[in-house]
């Protein structure tokens, strides 16, 4: 059994398929755990962070007056 350095992400589905497909540009991904738990590079945080704000902002319906 091999130790990692990382930090433990929980997720719905939704938001996990969106942090896979941002992963594919960026490799901070170290482990995929389950289907709410990802492993991931702990210099990455705020950056994903900021990524799936954009993200979740494209997919946020807003009523414009």
């Amino acid at each position: 059994m091999k130790a990692y350095k990382g930090m433990l992400l929980t997720c719905d589905a939704a938001v996990k398929q969106l942090i896979l497909s941002l992963d594919e540009r960026n490799r901070f991904i170290i482990m995929d755990l389950d289907e709410t738990h990802l492993l991931i590079s702990p210099d990455r945080i705020d950056w994903l962070r900021a990524e799936l704000e954009v993200e979740l902002e494209k997919n946020t319906y807003t009523l414009e007056p």
